[in-house]
């Protein structure tokens, strides 16, 4: 993640250990010190810089809702401001005081273009099939508004209208889609065609000082000025973006051209498929491609602009974002002159859809969660986060900016001055179990007057719900003894939880802010039991070596027969071998693994002890108490000499302990005695010898293990398989027939049984 991109997600929010863990289970921080991290709670009335600094925010007043289900545009007006809305292709003016009233209702749904002259008359572009629709000063004269086609201003026969404008001359602009053209029309209503481009849509439209026009286009990415000469307007491509939509553009006052450029499932057009031409720019000479993969039929417009996120999202086509398309949802780029071009901001998931330079700040308005920010020139600081789903559109504004909403419709206006109170409230803190929490610290500034105050809460369940403590009363808090302005407030009276939450309400005093730097809240995970999720024995002969394991630089042999107790075991793991291991085979090992879960992530020591279950004569063997094998054992695996015990039925008891993490008292344990293991390592004998005609039969029994090989080898030749009586050789004791020919010297039959025991029988006696 860069420092410039914006993640609202919770995992920004960071562990830090704050005691050492011998004094008992770990005691922890949650942290919250980044803008990232703010941005995962809840901001009313307060701002956030990327310092991660908060802040009363500049005054916002809602100044109404639009009972409308969309609202798409918005621009000043000499008694307000105008908005355009869909489904229903309304234009409403919303005066100062919050009042609505219809000027006009356009038969298509959508309008996605306004535009008002300072004496009132307004300018409404519509979508699909789109017109340019010309409303009077007040509206039209009467009671009832005129059939629609009799306020038709200019026909463009384009589906969208996507933006409007005057040029320097007075002579209204209009960009289009799906043909990409820029019409310019007369006060008369007639109009033509002043620049054709090869992109799918002209997205973006901005008159410049001198006469020049910048357009954003939807298809390609592509920023251009057009500029005047000889009659013409005549194009140069600014900047070529990997993401397909360059939304809204806005200049300031040292010239700066800024671009808002996107890829999002949210964008109000569909530019997923190949745009229909070619993306020669250089002059405006491109030739039309073969295809016409962006015509009428394959760009519809977005209507519900809610969107997803995440890369799941993106894996299909939808509004900007192409299929597969990764990084950023859009982002700010800044066009100082032709050559000069930077990326100043990226939103990973959050959708700009406009843009406006005024009070000396531009600002950005962006969804998927209705956020309202300002660049100063060097950081993006956010100043509004409504409850509304998206930040549509900005128009112009006295003291600041007017913005509108769409899920749901409403207008805002940033009003002057700070906020006079506000409340931050975190996300909810998961501690991963149920805790106790300790004391809450911040760190900021806080003014003489001005107030800052805290209030907690905790619970089980992810979401707040009734099942929640009730908020705690506003508490002040005292002296933190670092240094700076800070403070602490002790957590008594909050409930143990899963899940903590914290707020912060802010008083202005004087024109001046409480500022809060990062916050840190102390919590100590309840101990719980660590939990055996698996304890096998592994096949006899069978033991766990590092992967790094190289005989040649490690003792691989057993250093001492009684070196620690009656077994042997294997050398421990290197430090090198990160913790991978690998099979190999040592006759008369058998190995012991497990796996232990602890919840809360503490150290862990374990200890194995056996008893005998049953002899060799089916009696049971010792007194049923556990023995020593191993203790304080760090891996989760370990391999022992078999051979030190006799033969029999043994259990092996498995013991885990959080002891290292809990030495005041509280450490707690879990055990799994593992199934019943046969221990053999004696081979199998010969019980009887007999002739049946041309063949020999031997019978060989195993105390223990069923016989897994047996084979014969006649005067030194190859082993070959001895043929057991019943067809399978499964049992511990088997009949088993070899051929020999007559006058055989030598004949050997060999025999292995399930723990790889192996012994060799000489049967040449038997022959005579």
């Amino acid at each position: 993640m860069t420092p410039r991109t914006l993640h609202t997600v919770l995992a920004a929010l960071a562990l830090a250990a704050a005691v050492p863990a011998a004094e008992a289970a770990e005691v922890r921080q949650f942290q919250v010190n980044t803008q990232a991290s703010f941005l995962a709670g809840t901001l009313d009335g307060i701002s956030v810089d990327p310092l991660g600094r908060l802040r009363l925010a500049d005054r916002v007043e809602r100044l109404t809702a639009i009972e409308e289900p969309f609202l798409f545009s918005a621009a000043a007006h000499p008694d307000g401001w105008v908005v355009g809305t869909g489904n229903a292709g309304r234009v409403l003016l919303v005066e100062r005081s919050g009042a609505v009233r219809e000027l006009f209702a356009a038969p298509e749904p959508e309008i996605f273009a306004l535009w008002a002259d300072p004496d009132g008359t307004v300018y409404a572009g519509s979508s699909p099939a789109g017109k340019v629709y010309r409303i009077p000063a007040g509206g039209f004269p009467g009671e009832e508004e005129p059939a629609p086609e009799d306020a038709v201003f200019f026909d463009p026969g384009e589906t969208y209208i996507w933006a409007l404008a005057r040029d320097a001359e007075g002579r209204l602009l209009i960009a289009t889609g799906t043909e990409g053209r820029l019409y310019r029309v007369g006060g008369d209503g007639a109009g033509e065609i002043v620049y054709d481009s090869d992109d799918t849509h002209l997205r973006a439209l901005l008159p410049l000082p001198g006469g020049a026009i910048a357009v954003g286009t939807a298809g390609e990415g592509l920023v251009q000025r057009l500029t005047p000469r000889d009659g013409e307007l005549v194009p140069r491509t600014l900047h070529d973006d990997d993401a397909p939509e360059v939304v809204a553009l806005a200049t300031g006052p040292d010239g700066t051209l800024w671009a808002a450029v996107a890829a999002s499932e949210a964008s109000l057009v569909d530019v997923s498929s190949p745009p229909r031409r070619s993306s020669s720019q250089g002059g405006g000479d491109g030739e039309e491609g073969e295809g016409d993969g962006g015509g009428e039929d394959g760009a519809g417009t977005v209507i519900v602009i809610e969107g997803g996120t995440g890369e799941a999202a993106a894996a299909v086509s939808a509004g900007s974002r192409r299929a597969g398309q990764r990084g950023a949802r859009s982002k700010l780029v800044a066009i100082e002159r032709p050559g000069r071009v930077e990326e100043v901001w990226s939103f990973e998931d959050e959708t700009v859809f406009a843009l406006s330079h005024q009070r000396g700040r531009l600002w950005v308005g962006t969804g998927l969660e209705g956020k309202l920010y300002s660049w100063d020139g060097s950081q993006m600081v956010l100043e509004k986060d409504v409850d509304e789903g998206q930040v549509v559109a900005l128009a112009a504004g006295d003291p600041g900016p007017a913005f509108a909403t769409t899920n749901a419709a409403a207008l805002y206006r940033v009003s002057g001055g700070l906020e006079r109170a506000g409340t931050y409230t975190s996300a909810p803190l998961d501690a991963g179990q149920a805790a106790r929490f300790g004391t809450f610290r911040w760190r900021g500034e806080l003014p003489a007057g001005a107030g800052l105050e805290f209030s907690f809460r905790s619970g089980v369940s992810a979401e707040p719900d009734r099942t929640w403590s009730e908020w705690t009363g506003w508490r002040k808090s005292g002296a933190s003894g670092h240094g700076g302005e800070g403070g602490e407030v002790p957590l008594e009276g909050v409930d143990p939880g899963r899940y903590v939450q914290w707020r912060a309400r802010f008083r202005a005093a004087d024109g001046a802010s409480p500022r809060l730097y990062g916050a840190e809240l102390s919590y100590r995970q309840e101990n719980l039991r660590p939990r055996v999720e698996r304890f096998a024995v592994l096949d006899a002969g069978e033991i766990l070596v590092p992967q790094n394991f190289n005989p040649a630089n490690q003792v691989y042999e057993p250093a001492s027969p009684d070196r620690q107790g009656i077994f042997t075991t294997l050398e421990p793991a290197s430090e090198n071998g990160a913790g991978r291991l690998k099979t190999l085979w040592k006759k008369g090992f058998r190995s012991l693994r497990w796996q232990v879960e602890d919840d809360n992530g503490d150290e862990l020591r374990y200890r194995l002890s056996f008893r005998p279950e049953a002899a060799a004569n089916g009696a049971r063997s010792g007194d049923g108490r556990w023995m020593e094998m191993a203790e304080e054992l760090e891996d989760g695996h370990f391999s022992f000499d078999s051979t030190a015990l006799p033969d029999g039925v043994y259990r092996f008891r498995l013991e885990a302990t959080d002891a290292p993490d809990n030495q005041d008292g509280t450490a707690l344990a879990a055990e799994r005695v593992s199934e019943p293991v046969v221990i053999d390592n004696t081979p199998p004998e010969l019980a009887s010898t007999a002739r049946r005609g041309g063949r020999l039969v031997a019978t060989v029994a195993d105390a223990w293990n069923p016989l897994r090989r047996a084979e014969f080898s006649v005067d030194a030749g190859p082993w070959q398989p001895a043929e057991p009586a019943d067809g399978l050789l499964d049992g511990r004791r088997e009949e088993l027939a070899l051929e020999v020919p007559e006058g055989a010297r030598l004949v050997l039959l060999r025999v292995e049984d399930a723990a790889f025991n192996l012994a060799t029988f000489d049967l040449t006696q038997e022959l005579r």
